[in-house]
């Protein structure tokens, strides 16, 4: 078994990191605030004060945070994952981050004689607790077959899909259809309930057809009980949609689909729905068809 880092223990990081350590694997992790990690540590993690130290200890390193800005001063700061690292050791970052962040992540790392892969995922809480996640990686062949076997204890589908940073672009694909079918799952509920439809019943039939998606299916659900809880928060969303449109800005590519739900997702955050999981769209949209 392998000496594992993880880095970030989120909503989805911990049930990632989860995998990693009932597979056997002896990991090293650490988290802004170690309350998160107290099931971990003890199923048999260990706790290490900075990324530093769990680069140190590791062959292997995954993060998983929420902003670029973390992601940068976990890899580059004083006490980051590049002031540790082993040369040879695999460095993944799992975030959904910028592009060019990857790349300079990849620079970095093979200037030290190390790895880097930038592994987005996709699936939700739901993928993640039942490893099921989509995972998108952007790096080179050999260090990405060198982290497969760990990838497979996490996901279902697992594709390198180019140099570095082409995972993130992937999944910055992957989060544009996302908002497309977000604000349609919501529209469709909204529609429904105004005719007098049973909301379950109505997912259960267009959810088998050719609007079937993810979204409807399992986010839709979550709506119908008035579960707004956070599979994937508003404020991450956003952050990741931003992106988005700044690459498809500097690709000279004009996206209004995207820009629009953009501007519901602000509207949420504007009313204080920020830390909401992205079903809470609902809300902003629902408040606007109010009966008068």
């Amino acid at each position: 078994m392998a000496a594992v880092g993880w880095i970030g223990i989120g909503v989805m990081g911990r049930l990632m990191c989860g995998h990693l350590l009932r597979a056997g694997h002896a990991v090293s992790l650490t988290t802004r605030t170690r309350q998160k990690a107290e099931d971990l540590l003890a199923a048999g993690a260990a706790w290490r004060a900075t990324p530093r130290a769990v680069a140190q200890a590791s062959e292997i390193v995954f993060t998983m945070v929420g902003l670029p800005a973390e992601v940068e001063e976990v890899y580059f700061g004083a006490d980051g994952v590049f002031a540790g690292a082993r040369p040879g050791c695999v460095l993944v970052d799992m975030s959904t981050s910028e592009p060019s962040l990857a790349v300079r992540i990849h620079e970095q790392a093979r200037a030290r004689g190390s790895f880097s892969l930038d592994a987005p995922v996709s699936g939700g809480d739901v993928g993640a607790r039942e490893a099921r996640l989509a995972i998108m990686v952007g790096g080179d062949a050999a260090a990405f077959q060198r982290a497969l076997p760990f990838f497979q204890k996490m996901g279902e589908t697992v594709s390198l899909m180019g140099g570095p940073g082409a995972g993130q672009h992937t999944k910055m694909a992957n989060q544009i259809a996302i908002a497309g079918t977000m604000i349609g799952t919501v529209e469709a509920l909204l529609y429904a309930g105004r005719a007098g439809l049973g909301l379950d019943a109505m997912i259960d039939i267009v959810g088998k057809g050719a609007a079937a998606s993810w979204t409807l299916n399992n986010l839709g659900r979550r709506i119908v009980k008035g579960d707004f809880a956070p599979g994937f928060y508003i404020r991450h969303f956003i952050k990741d949609m931003g992106i988005a449109l700044k690459e498809a800005a500097r690709m000279r590519l004009s996206l209004p689909g995207l820009a629009l739900v953009h501007q519901f997702y602000l509207s949420a955050q504007a009313q204080g729905m920020e830390n909401l999981g992205t079903q809470g769209l609902y809300r902003v949209i629902s408040g606007m068809n109010q009966e008068k």
